[in-house]
């Protein structure tokens, strides 16, 4: 709006700046694609103040681990998302539950959280559909009780699928929460 203003201002006329506009914005969404929240893929990629970033951040802004470092364990489920959401379901809220318990107990681990996203979408898209699905995950171990501070988020978009096949089960499998850990 500070932008359009200053247009304005400098005697540009509203009837050119506003169809320029429209040209930006269309171009920057993915048409046809919105989330359950309405949100497209020009708000999902600009996000929200936040002390994480998409590259990978810790939530306490200290230096953030090589991703390379870390690796999976069997002990911590992967979570699942609905399509274009990024809430945490009520069935997948008791894996987290179980994840978090493990987190508690292991104190000595620090945690990779890796958010995925189907091929449907622009990359764009999906990886800030994939970060969005990281931080839901991250604040709700917060919430139960694991500290900040051990965690680390990535988003990879649709970069790593698990299935490669053009199925709603397939794409289901892909729209994942993921854990890698590694020891402080």
């Amino acid at each position: 709006m500070e932008k359009l203003s200053v247009l304005l201002r400098r005697g540009i006329p509203l009837l050119v700046v506003l169809p320029v506009l429209g040209v930006l914005l269309v171009s920057c969404a993915k048409q046809g694609v919105t989330t359950a929240g309405g949100e497209t893929a020009a708000t999902l990629a600009a996000g929200s103040e936040s002390p994480w970033s998409r590259a990978g951040m810790r939530g306490d802004g200290s230096t953030v681990p090589d991703p390379r470092d870390f690796v999976p364990l069997s002990d911590l489920m992967p979570v699942h998302f609905d399509f274009d959401r990024y809430d945490i379901r009520p069935d997948e809220a008791r894996t987290l539950d179980a994840n978090a318990k493990w987190m508690k107990a292991h104190p000595s681990h620090l945690i990779l959280v890796e958010g995925h996203a189907d091929e449907r979408g622009t990359n764009e898209y999906n990886l800030a559909l994939g970060e969005r699905r990281a931080k839901a995950t991250v604040n709700y171990l917060i919430a139960q009780g694991v500290h900040v501070s051990r965690m680390t988020l990535m988003s990879y978009g649709e970069e790593r699928p698990l299935c490669m096949d053009k199925s709603e089960e397939c794409w289901a499998k892909n729209r994942r929460g993921d854990f890698r850990v590694k020891l402080r």
